[in-house]
């Protein structure tokens, strides 16, 4: 609590030594007056400051890009002077979440709202701390409650489908891609019988059967197990291009976050390797936390000084032969193709996601690195800006409603948000 103007005490000597040299009722009023309205303002802001409390709540602990961060906010008032203003200031540094508001609040009564924002951008963030501000009616004194409670969070990137990118199986054929009724290596073996497509190997029909049915049947054999995936995602600063949002590294981090729930929805075991500011070694795991864990260190990636050559380089002594190899680089030169020949000489089959300078407004050309990957045996692909500039590209269902609205008019929930518990924030 603090004096707004410390000139209001400098009254109370002037109408004293006033009334001593020129007596008179109206000093005697004055003095009377000011002195009350000084002592009202004072009991009502030092009510305020002992009986103010806020309650603020949030919906989810994590988000995706996309999400919609709801909040939920309590002002109560344990006295009986009522505030007829206060001004909620909140210091939170998520990007473009604003909810700073003025409420007011009775005496022994509380102020109920929600609130809500958009996670524009991936990272670690901190909702709160939060301060009140509030005063008097007569505004001679200011009361400032500081609420130092926070939270953080996390905002994972997004992650969309990929159409028409195929990780190339490593170890032996059939390795690293989910069971498949025509891959041509097989276990022993077999776990039913189905019909004939058009893509499936004559040697595996069924004929008895296919005779009796006048129709083709092939046997469905158990497909080799699934090999290891390792993510290499390129964050070397000097090789980046793009600006604000259509970025190589934002494009990067999400293709790395996509192509990795790609694979551990597919039975395979997922790692991640990067060198950003921080260096990220990740082993392949197959596991529910394993996502988590990448999308988590994706959220906190930052470009680094490490090339892709020396990342490469490093890491090749410790994967395991057969894995699959998934490098994503915007990195057009040929420097990084003499460690990645190296992989494939010891049976690490690369799948190469090489960023198109052009599309994103720098220059470069990825035509010689593409040639010389198609010498190693590698046909990469040449990701553009449009793949991932696009709505598909900035999801966010955690905390969002759908509803159908029947034919008499009511409104059904078809979806709710993942998390439908409120905890308080600093909690």
């Amino acid at each position: 609590m603090q004096l707004q103007s410390p000139y209001w005490l400098g009254l109370f000597p002037l109408l004293v030594i006033l009334q001593l040299t020129f007596p008179n009722r109206v000093w005697v009023v004055l003095l009377v007056g000011l002195g009350g309205a000084w002592l009202c303002a004072f009991i009502w802001a030092r009510e305020l400051t002992h009986n103010l409390h806020l309650l603020r709540e949030m919906r989810f602990g994590w988000a995706q890009v996309g999400d919609r961060l709801e909040e939920r906010f309590t002002l109560v008032n344990f006295g009986w002077v009522p505030a007829l203003w206060v001004e909620v200031a909140d210091q939170s540094n998520l990007p473009g979440y604003q909810i700073n508001q003025v409420r007011a609040v009775g005496s022994q009564a509380k102020n109920s709202w929600k609130t809500t924002g958009e996670c524009t951008r991936r990272g670690l963030f901190t909702l709160g701390p939060t301060s009140l501000r509030t005063g008097d009616p007569l505004g001679l004194f200011k009361v400032e409650i500081q609420i130092p409670g926070s939270t953080a969070l996390m905002v994972m990137p997004p992650v969309v489908p990929l159409p028409g990118i195929d990780i190339a199986p490593g170890g032996r054929a059939g390795d690293g891609k989910r069971p498949r009724p025509n891959a041509f290596e097989r276990t022993v073996s077999a776990s039913n019988i189905r019909k004939y497509q058009i893509s499936d190997n004559p040697r595996w029909i069924h004929w008895p059967l296919s005779i009796r049915h006048q129709e083709l049947y092939v046997r469905s054999f158990d497909s080799t197990p699934a090999s290891d995936w390792w993510i290499f995602l390129d964050l070397e600063q000097k090789t980046q291009v793009g600006q604000g949002w259509n970025t190589t590294v934002e494009h990067g981090v999400i293709l790395a976050a996509s192509i990795a729930d790609i694979g551990l929805r597919g039975g395979n075991s997922v790692g991640l390797v990067t060198a950003g500011e921080d260096l990220v070694w990740l082993p392949p795991k197959n596991a529910l936390e394993q996502r988590t864990a990448i999308l988590h260190s994706l959220a906190l990636a930052s470009p680094g000084s490490t090339s892709l050559a020396d990342l490469l380089e490093t890491a090749r002594p410790s994967l395991r032969r057969g894995a699959s190899l998934i490098v994503i680089t915007p990195t057009v030169d040929g420097e990084w193709l003499k460690p990645l020949s190296l992989c494939v000489r010891v049976h690490l089959t690369p799948t190469v996601l090489l960023f198109d300078p052009l599309s994103y407004g720098a220059s470069g050309d990825p035509a010689h690195t593409q040639l010389l990957l198609a010498r190693l045996g590698v046909n990469p692909y040449i990701v553009r800006r449009e793949l991932l500039d696009r709505p598909e590209a900035h999801p966010g269902h955690q905390g969002e409603w759908q509803w159908r609205v029947t034919g008499f008019g009511r409104a059904i929930p078809v979806r709710k948000p993942v998390d439908l518990g409120w905890r308080k924030v600093g909690a």
